[in-house]
This record gives structure tokens, sequence and C-alpha cells, in this order.
């Protein structure tokens, strides 16, 4: 399996979750670095040997990208992971689960805007578990949607010009449901990406939120496996899944 390529488990999951980007390492001339990694990794290892200049690597245990990798995660030394980034298409996720991402301040977003005009409803689990809740959560997502568009429309019939419609539109848009469905593009260095996982997968974390987060880890474990390494996904009694690492303290 090449970096970035998402296993066949990582087919279906929250939405959709794609990774779109990642760093790319360009070793420099003049310096006598080799590493059996590529990409994100191999930059990791580059900057953490940079800071002593140790590139005749004399510790047998840390001469590999993973024993180095592994190492720098055991004592905490996460600092070079800043240097690597990743970033995700998150695509079909509710804006309430959105707006819980918001709050990680490390990451980059390019959100969909809430002026585009999309129906529908991206419910959570404990919902569309039950076909009444189901059907009570959809009768008020439709008529939140139908009062948007009633009110949309008394608006635009006062506006005029762009300006206005668009005006219109960031008014009626306050009715919307927090179900709406959205999408976005989240980037963040594999430090951050460490913390998310550590703090979003776990059984205390919303379960929307966790499955997002242990489908990212899947994909994040094929794409920089030495440094996702530590993270051991598993399942729960009610049949969703967690990722934990012994070496998450890093706030």
């Amino acid at each position: 399996m090449t970096a970035g390529q998402i296993p066949p488990e990582s087919a279906a999951g929250p939405g959709a979750v794609q990774l779109i980007g990642h760093t790319v390492f360009t070793p420099p001339a003049g310096i006598d670095f080799d590493t059996d990694a590529d990409a994100g990794q191999a930059l990791v290892e580059f900057a953490g040997r940079a800071i002593y200049r140790s590139w005749d690597k004399p510790i047998p245990a840390t001469a590999s990208n993973a024993g180095f990798l592994r190492h720098l995660i055991e004592v905490g030394h996460l600092s070079v992971l800043e240097h690597a980034s990743a970033t995700f298409l998150l695509q079909g996720i509710p804006r309430s689960v959105s707006h819980e991402l918001l709050r990680h301040r490390h990451f980059s977003f390019s959100e969909l805007s809430p002026r585009q005009p999309v129906s529908g409803a991206a419910l959570p689990a404990a919902l569309r578990a039950d076909p009444e809740l189901a059907e009570l959560a959809d009768t008020a997502v439709r008529r939140s949607e139908d009062s948007y568009r009633e009110v949309l429309k008394a608006l635009e019939a006062k506006a005029s010009g762009a300006v206005q419609h668009k005006q219109a539109r960031q008014a009626a848009r306050a009715l919307l449901p927090m179900s709406q469905p959205t999408d976005l593009v989240m980037t963040g260095n594999l430090r951050s990406w460490r913390h998310f996982v550590g703090m979003r997968a776990t059984d205390p974390a919303d379960v929307e939120l966790r499955e997002l987060a242990v489908e990212v880890l899947r994909q994040l474990q094929a794409l920089a496996p030495n440094v996702f390494a530590d993270f051991r996904i598993s399942e729960l009694a009610d049949g969703s899944m967690l990722a934990a690492s012994p070496h998450v303290r890093d706030a």
C-alpha cells in the first residue's frame, strides 16, 4: 500500500472522508541524510535529526524512521511533527459536527457557505437508529426548511439587486437546523491531528465526532504509519469504534 492510499475498510464512514493533500519532502543538497521513509514522515525525521546534526544515526534503536519517530512520541518531543501536514475533505457532515471541529484552533478550515441551498438532514446515530425518533426528526427538519423558504421568499420580495438578495439569504438561514449537511476542507499538521484523534476518538466523545476521528485515523495510519502506529482501534459493546494511545498527553 502506497502512502496516502486508503485501506479497504475506510471506504465507508460518516459522510465522506477523503485525504486530499499531504506534505512532500525534498531532501536538501549538501547534507548526508538518508531515511527509509518518504513524504511527511521523512521530513519529521529530518527536522528531528537537524537539531543535533545527528546524520550518522549512532543508536540502533532509532536508526530507522519508525524507531526514531517512536522515540519522539514516547518522550513527548512532538514539536517536529508540526512540520508535516495532512488535508481532508469532509462531505455530508452535519453543521453541529462542523461547529465542534471549528473549536480545534490549530487547524485551517474552508467550509461550504450556509447561503448555499442545501436540503435534507445528516441525523445523529441516536435518531437514525429508532424509526419513531427518525420520523420525528425528519418532520422537524422539513418544517424548518419550509419556514426558511417561506421567510426567504418574503425577504426577497422586499429586496432588490444582488446584494439585497444575498442579505435575504443571510437572514433566512438563521431558521435552518444544525442537522443540515455541510462540506469542509480541514488542514492540520501531524501534531494537531494526533491531538484531534486523541481527544475525539475516545469513548466520552460524541458518537459522530468519534466515528469521524476514527475514520481520519485510519487514513492517517495509511499515510504516516510511523506517526500514528501507537493508536489502537477497538469496538465498543454498541458496535461503534474508538481509538486510544498510551502516549496521548499533549494538549
